[in-house]
């Protein structure tokens, strides 16, 4: 799998990077699920956009962990998931939820929760984002962890479970100085290299037609 050297600091900008990186399949219909603040809408401006979340400014509030996507069977030409599913306990189901609404590409990120708990392991101390205890409940926390590897699999391996096309399966690394890429590229394996240091796992599907 291939990775890509992105700098991603906030979910404005993972919103920039989708709208320029996914912009030919952006398009007609587009239902953005897990919008936030529906970022997307702003920056491809003329789509007919629904923005979905239980937070943040959407055009419908919905809590994926007790409804269905309250829309028809195909009823989008793109639809987008980004780094939402780890949030949910129904993660399968709320996947096939995608599939069943889009009629076009979908497109869904993961993160690699590796990458986050290395420094705190090797150290012995300090705390994973999204998996910490903290005295209060916390608003955003993460319900599944695993690794890029994990995150790849399970997004190419939707491909024959459902009705949908593999377009494009990659990662994305944050910058670093290219001496330290090239030291640690020598040190491990591609596999254990990514599971280290990759930001996220990305997939691009088509829904089959007929």
């Amino acid at each position: 799998m291939h990775c890509e050297i992105v700098s991603i600091e906030n979910r404005e900008a993972r919103s920039r990077f989708i709208a320029d990186r996914f912009r030919p399949f952006i398009r007609g219909r587009v239902l953005d699920v897990g919008c936030d603040r529906a970022h997307l809408k702003r920056l491809v401006p003329g789509l007919d956009y629904v923005g979905v979340d239980v937070g943040g400014t959407p055009d419908l509030v919905v809590n994926l962990e007790k409804q269905r996507l309250p829309f028809p069977d195909r009823d989008f030409d793109f639809v987008l998931c980004s780094d939402v599913l780890e949030h949910i306990d129904n993660l399968h189901q709320t996947f096939a939820e995608l599939v069943r609404v889009a009629r076009g590409h979908i497109v869904v990120s993961l993160p690699n929760n590796y990458a986050n708990a290395r420094r705190p392991v090797e150290k012995g101390r300090g705390s994973i984002g999204h998996y910490g205890l903290p005295l209060d409940a916390p608003v955003d926390r993460h319900k599944w962890f695993f690794s890029l590897s994990e995150a790849a699999a399970f997004l190419g391996g939707q491909v024959g479970r459902h009705p949908v096309e593999l377009v494009e399966l990659f990662a994305i690394e944050k910058p670093r100085p290219g001496l330290v890429r090239m030291l640690r590229h020598l040190r491990y394996s591609e596999e254990s290299y990514q599971n280290r240091y990759a930001h996220s796992a990305w997939v691009v599907l088509r829904r089959k037609a007929g």
